[in-house]
């Protein structure tokens, strides 16, 4: 169903490209049949990367993947560069004869706003650091190291051998506790083997924690994640050290809208982390004694523009945020969705240094709330 939507819209954008490419003068002086056989061919390989590669079900699905949705974001960055000189040139009634050379320029800009966005696409995620003082937590229990990794999306287009280096570059960190936030698997079609055992390279001396993401709910809910050793915890709590507790929010999967669930009031003594797939309900967590919250799924709009649009149902888009007494840290994301883009900034992997608020260390008190080094409140 959302892939049949999202290729209706992007026909609906591709049509539009294609007119307003149509009138640059570069392109006018060639044949018409010339310039509509090659956006013809475009759509095709959306087609291709969208509905084929999506299940990765046949040999070379992921290139088909790769191209179909290189092209899609090559095509919405074209739109939106486009629809940029039609609104500032009232779509040709004003300055009539620039208008057409304008485009072509538009066009240009796209393509280099695309290759720039499949660099950063490409590139491994960068480790973000975060320090964050917790009240609850024992002086004893100070320095514990998080690594937290957010919407890796592993399928046809980021497979197997780029989830193995994803986990060596988290074992190289040394941390004392890893987080999956969601959306580790696309979710459509049964996951690679393969990308299971290299899961299943995930260590850490207080284990390998998780919740579901939406993607988790596209037929594969949970049975991976567990099948790797993941612990998954759905609305639950656990306490992998004295002092320490894990609480994990089920996702909404399909439903764009995520129930609440209060963490009970009976619960281990200790600093109160949160794993939320989504950085929803956030004054209701920290209401409830929550100290810190992780969560992704927003991939900081991934590619310019889509940010504007995110930004207008997460309050906090990426990095960190403070909601009451509770930090708020959201990661744009370990990997990519649909097209291997990123426009502006790289895929992360966040590792986070607890802090004990109740530790005696007058010369650098950390107030709760920590150290700010990423995009915070948009």
């Amino acid at each position: 169903m959302f892939i049949g939507i999202l290729l209706l819209v992007s026909a609906l954008v591709l049509a539009y490209v294609a007119w307003r490419t149509a009138s640059v003068p570069w392109f006018a002086r060639g044949p018409r049949r010339r310039l509509w056989m090659t956006f013809a061919g475009a759509w095709g390989l959306m087609v291709a990367g969208g509905i084929l590669g999506h299940e990765a079900a046949f040999p070379g699905a992921g290139w088909a993947a790769l191209a179909g949705m290189t092209v899609l974001g090559l095509l919405f960055l074209a739109f939106a560069c486009l629809l940029a000189v039609d609104v500032a040139t009232g779509f040709g009634w004003w300055f009539r004869a620039a208008a057409p050379r304008l485009r072509g320029w538009a066009l240009l800009a796209s393509l280099g706003l695309a290759a720039f966005a499949t660099v950063q696409g490409l590139r491994p995620p960068e480790v973000v650091a975060y320090e964050v003082a917790l009240r609850g937590l024992p002086p004893e229990r100070d320095g514990l190291l998080v690594a937290a990794l957010s919407d890796l999306h592993v399928g046809a287009i980021l497979g197997p051998d780029w989830l193995a280096a994803r986990v060596a570059q988290v074992q190289a960190l040394r941390p004392d506790l890893v987080v999956l936030l969601g959306d580790v698997f696309e979710g459509h079609g049964r996951p690679d083997p393969r990308a299971i055992r290299a899961l299943e390279g995930l260590r850490a001396p207080l284990g390998v924690w998780g919740v579901d993401g939406n993607h988790e709910h596209y037929g594969v809910a949970g049975a991976p994640l567990e099948a790797a050793g993941v612990r998954v915890l759905r609305n639950a709590l656990a306490s992998p050290v004295p002092g320490l507790v894990l609480a994990g929010r089920a996702d909404a999967g399909r439903s764009l809208r995520q129930a609440a669930w209060t963490v009970p009031r009976e619960r281990p003594a200790g600093a109160l982390v949160l794993l939320s797939h989504r950085p929803t309900q956030l004054e209701p967590a920290a209401r409830s004694g929550v100290g810190l919250m992780l969560a992704g799924h927003t991939h900081a709009g991934q590619i310019w523009p889509f940010g504007y649009l995110v930004a207008r149902v997460y309050s906090t888009l990426s990095g960190r945020a403070q909601v009451g007494d509770m930090t708020l840290i959201v990661s744009r994301g370990t990997g990519t969705w649909g097209p291997r883009m990123r426009l502006w900034r790289r895929g992360e992997i966040s590792l986070i240094r607890l802090r004990s608020a109740e530790a005696g260390r007058p010369e650098e008190r950390i107030q709760p709330g920590g150290t700010e080094n990423a995009e915070g409140r948009r």
